[in-house]
């Protein structure tokens, strides 16, 4: 480096890193504990996601929540029953006429 060159550099060194040091708390508030209200949605959203991963399991095992509902308990109970068998490995029950 040359003598014109060498301030310039360390002006902007300098203001390079003033620039970053305000960022870097607001960064670390983003990873700090969360607020209950953020805590109960995260909950609401994962109890959601599980009732709805076990709904496409009952569906894809027979039962059709907007179906025809005069054999509910029967079909909703075969469709567990499936489940329960197959996470067993056990052969599924028959269905119930």
């Amino acid at each position: 480096m040359n003598k014109r060159t060498a301030p310039l550099a360390v002006i902007a060194l300098s203001v390079a890193a003033l620039l970053t040091l305000p960022a870097a708390p607001a960064l670390a508030q983003d990873s700090a504990a969360s607020t209950p209200k953020q805590v109960r949605k995260a909950e609401r959203k994962q109890a959601r996601a599980k009732k709805n991963a076990e709904l496409k399991q009952l569906e894809q095992n027979g039962y059709n929540p907007s179906g025809e509902q005069t054999n509910y308990p029967q079909n909703l109970q075969n469709a567990q029953a499936k489940i329960n068998a197959k996470k067993a490995g056990q052969p599924a029950p028959a269905s119930a006429p």
